[in-house]
């Protein structure tokens, strides 16, 4: 039981992340707003999910998985609903902010529960390897759902969530009565240190934003700069001198938690981007319709499962470092032949040899990198652990996201797509660079 409700409810976290960047023009069209609004409907999940990691890993270590998961998994359904009945760009980007948050809450109760309920060892490398799969299936199933589902309405891209998040919802409160242990005892959960890491990463993630569509001499990005690096240097030397902080020393000096963050952060700046990269080729190079950009992504999503799927089974034999080279080698050789098939009107001889390529390699990086982060950290600081790398994860995606934009300019530049995969492939090079360092070292 447990398996399956953190698998859909990270089903639902990642599927989310990328099922609206289909149906950006179909909103825009109907609630009458420009592209920069609608673009908010992206923005305003990424900003508050990235800047409220931390913190839910905190709280779900502090208060119990169990219990923030039902908390949080609640808000991200009902958030979903308000998205659903949104009248207003103001009021779907408020619905979206509140998924974000929701997700940031929801995202270290899924991985502290794993933590909690599987021992260290074999059994908690299955239960993640199946956790992970879903997760990559819904990054993956988002761009192909939100296609589909836009081609009928928009609004269903948000209602597709609220029956599984609150059924999520009322199966883990009835199979959380008995009396669950708090992570971290009776310790005050530190306000000062997290307000400080929450408004840095906040902060970062606007002023990438701004600078992306202003330019990065604009005054508002410029501010926003200054800001994540006052807060950014204030919480660094709070860390380093208060008796209570965010980050836990047990998992500063932890090489598992280091490994899996660098490693999530390499898979958003290069399989995890590829989803938006395509995105805009397909729609505005291309002309796709929204049905049309949906099938296309069919086979993508299928070989994520499939190397996902993959991936769990092999590190039940193989060093997990040894399966995160292999998959991230799969993912540069599928953004290669992206970055040379731009130039090619063909689908089926262009494009999907690449989509299959990197698509396996997708699903391989997805479950092996949350495998070697979690695998050694310890128990009650689980939930932070997990908010580490997804924190990575998704602030090195908001930097790929804004490079990306800068290269490829104009909606028909072909050479600055051609750029854009050629960054995303250099991501995946680093990525089997850090999978064969850690595969030497875990052998010394």
């Amino acid at each position: 039981m447990t398996i399956l409700l953190v698998s859909v409810a990270q089903f639902l976290i990642a599927l989310d992340y990328s099922i609206v960047y289909l149906a950006l023009p179909s909103i825009a069209a109907q609630l009458h707003v420009g592209p920069a609004v609608a673009q908010w409907a992206v923005s305003a999940y990424a900003v508050p999910f990235a800047g409220f990691l931390i913190v839910g890993g905190r709280l779900a270590d502090r208060f119990g998985p169990a219990r923030m998961f039902v908390v949080s998994v609640s808000l991200f359904g009902l958030a979903s609903g308000a998205g659903a009945a949104a009248g207003t760009g103001a009021v779907l980007v408020s619905a979206r902010g509140a998924q974000g948050f929701a997700a940031a809450l929801l995202q270290p109760a899924v991985l502290g529960l794993i933590g909690t309920r599987f021992p260290a060892g074999p059994a908690r490398s299955r239960a993640l390897g199946v956790w992970a799969a879903t997760g990559a299936a819904g990054l993956a199933a988002g761009a192909l759902l939100g296609g589909l589902l836009t081609a009928a309405s928009w609004r269903l891209t948000f209602l597709v969530n609220v029956v599984p998040a609150l059924l999520c919802a009322a199966g883990a409160a009835a199979g959380s009565r008995t009396a669950e242990p708090d992570g971290a005892g009776t310790r005050p959960v530190p306000l000062l240190a997290a307000g400080l890491c929450t408004v840095s990463v906040l902060a970062l993630v606007l002023f990438l934003t701004f600078g992306g569509a202003r330019g990065w001499t604009d005054p508002a990005a410029l501010a926003c700069l200054l800001l994540a690096v006052a807060a950014g240097g204030w919480f660094a030397r709070n860390e380093a001198v208060s008796g209570s902080v965010l980050i836990e020393p047990a998992l500063r000096g932890d090489r598992s938690v280091r490994a899996g963050s660098a490693a999530a952060a390499l898979y958003m700046a290069s399989a995890g981007s590829e989803f938006y990269v395509l995105t805009l080729l397909l729609q505005t190079m291309r002309h796709y319709s929204p049905l049309r950009a949906g099938l296309a992504f069919l086979p993508l999503a299928v070989m994520v499962t499939v190397g996902s799927t993959a991936a769990g089974r092999a590190v039940r034999n193989l060093a997990p470092h040894a399966v995160l080279t292999a998959g991230f080698g799969v993912t540069l050789a599928g953004l290669a032949w992206l970055a040379v098939a731009v130039r090619d009107g063909s689908y089926l001889a262009g494009l999907l040899p690449g989509l299959l390529l990197s698509g396996a390699g997708n699903g391989v990086v997805y479950t092996v990198m949350f495998i070697i982060g979690g695998r050694d950290a310890p128990e009650a600081h689980q939930g932070t652990a997990g908010a580490l790398l997804t924190t990575a994860q998704y602030l090195a995606g908001a930097v790929t996201l804004a490079l990306v934009t800068l290269l490829i300019g104009q909606p028909r530049n072909v050479p600055g797509f051609t750029d854009a995969f050629v960054l995303l492939a250099a991501s995946a090079a680093g990525g089997g660079a850090l999978g064969i360092r850690g595969r030497l070292r875990r052998g010394r």
